[in-house]
């Protein structure tokens, strides 16, 4: 009878377990149906709109000229779709356009949607997902947070990338073209300034060399010849003329030596016989590049050796065009480098270009570092942040972001029933916080734990998925 008993209770607990996962289950599928139709009508309303402007001349996409919006979404030559607009509260009472795609309070945007969701496939900007009753959001575990404003923030973001200091890199090639005899280097060696690289015999080197032996014996002669006339000068025996004579080719005789002495210098040739010369390195550094090769015949365009000191390197910035107003030399910057992990680089910023690549509308700005270890290599890649401290930053944390196709969204609660996706731009991260650079305002309260429900029902094929992608 006790054993009976005992069967009884574990079923009737079982039973009761599963009546309390149906009523979950039943409880997110009215979420994800009412979350469904929101997301699908405000997809469906921008094509609707769309869909009942008038047939132009103009081809899908062209600008009303008068008023400065896309013309298939200009209410002021289609009043009819105000009413679509003013629906959805995307309506700028002012001008009398909506307020996505103002060119006057949106000038950046140019009379366009700020994102093209056709091409991305995510959820628009705005899109509401509505919950069946107010404790929907608590029942299935979606918690929120306020969005902080911080003075300094995260600093402004750019993206760096590691490049060799310029100052302290030599490209070095044959003073004189010959014929590579020895090397004493190889990729990765390490030199001091000076050292010998390679020797290189120069049927050049080999002439000069002839030639500075004869002018050193042309000027030894000129000068006893000067001598003479002199002495003769004073014996009566010899004209003025006569000695200045001797003293012009004397000048002369001089002259073509210190040229030949000057030209096998900078060769690195000495004054001794044979012609080879010895090309020497003129800082201290690694070798990273050899394209010289024994018995090679060489020219003086060719770089044969590249020398690099790593000892410092440079961090080279990208900073986005809008961004450049806060941007100004001295300012302290910290960078995180892809490949050292829990390492944060300190510099300032040396140099700001005064130019806009036209590409990436960004401008490069410098920053120098110390490389002790040599744990910093060219073209590593990174994250800096331009610390501005007047600049206020907006900081929800990093759970609030969610990533729908190529886009990034947070989910602003608006009722206790109701969120609204925002496309958002981000920035620096510091600890758990994350700074939005646009889309949502301090003090909005935004999703957290449990955001990825939210985005699956702005995702058509992702309902009921329980899948989300995140950063």
């Amino acid at each position: 009878m006790a054993r009976r008993t005992h069967a009884v209770r574990v079923h009737a607990t079982r039973v009761h377990a599963v009546r309390v996962h149906v009523v979950l289950l039943l409880l997110l599928a009215a979420v994800a149906g009412c979350g469904r139709r929101e997301a699908d009508r405000a997809a469906q309303e921008p094509e609707k709109a769309a869909a009942k402007a008038p047939a132009g001349p103009s081809a899908d996409g062209a600008l009303c000229k008068e008023h400065g919006v896309l013309e298939a979404l200009c209410t002021k030559c289609n009043p009819r779709l105000a009413p679509v607009f003013q629906a959805k509260g995307d309506w700028c009472e002012e001008h009398g356009l909506p307020e996505s795609i103002c060119p006057i309070c949106h000038p950046e945007r140019g009379g366009k949607p700020a994102a093209d969701v056709r091409r991305d496939e995510a959820p628009a900007d705005g899109t509401k997902v509505k919950l069946r009753a107010r404790d929907t959001a608590r029942l299935a575990g979606i918690l929120t947070a306020k969005a902080v404003e911080r003075q300094g923030g995260g600093g402004i973001p750019a993206t760096a990338r590691i490049v060799y200091d310029a100052l302290k890199v030599a490209e070095i090639n044959a003073r004189a073209p010959g014929v590579v005899q020895k090397l004493f280097v190889d990729v990765g060696s390490e030199v001091k300034r000076g050292a010998p690289l390679a020797v290189i015999d120069s049927a050049d080197v080999g002439a000069d060399r002839s030639r500075l032996a004869g002018a050193l014996s042309r000027s030894r002669a000129a000068e006893e010849n000067l001598r003479r006339e002199e002495q003769l000068e004073k014996e009566g025996l010899a004209s003025r003329r006569s000695v200045l004579a001797a003293q012009q080719e004397l000048d002369a005789a001089r002259a073509e030596h210190a040229s030949l002495a000057a030209s096998l210098a900078v060769v690195g040739a000495s004054a001794g016989g044979g012609s080879g010369y010895t090309l020497a390195t003129p800082l201290a550094g690694v070798v990273t590049q050899r394209r010289a090769t024994v018995g090679r015949l060489v020219g003086v365009e060719e770089t044969l050796f590249e020398i690099v000191d790593v000892s410092t390197m440079w961090a080279e910035l990208d900073v986005p065009e809008t961004e450049l107003p806060a941007v100004s030399l001295k300012q302290p910057v910290v960078i995180e480098v892809d490949g050292i992990e829990g390492r944060k680089l300190e510099g300032e910023i040396t140099y700001v270009s005064p130019a806009i690549d036209p590409a990436t509308r960004t401008a490069r700005a410098r920053v120098p570092l110390a490389n002790p270890g040599g744990a910093l290599r060219a073209n590593m890649f990174g994250r800096a942040r331009i610390l501005a401290p007047a600049r206020a930053a907006v900081m929800v944390p990093r759970a609030a972001i969610q990533r729908a196709r190529t886009a990034k969204l947070v989910f602003v609660r608006l009722a206790d029933d109701q969120f609204e996706a925002r496309r958002v731009e981000i920035g620096a991260t510091e600890g758990d916080l994350v700074e939005v650079v646009k889309g949502v305002r301090p003090g909005e309260e935004v999703a957290t734990e449990g955001s990825f429900l939210l985005k699956t029902e702005t995702l058509k094929e992702s309902i009921g998925a329980g899948c989300c992608g995140e950063d």
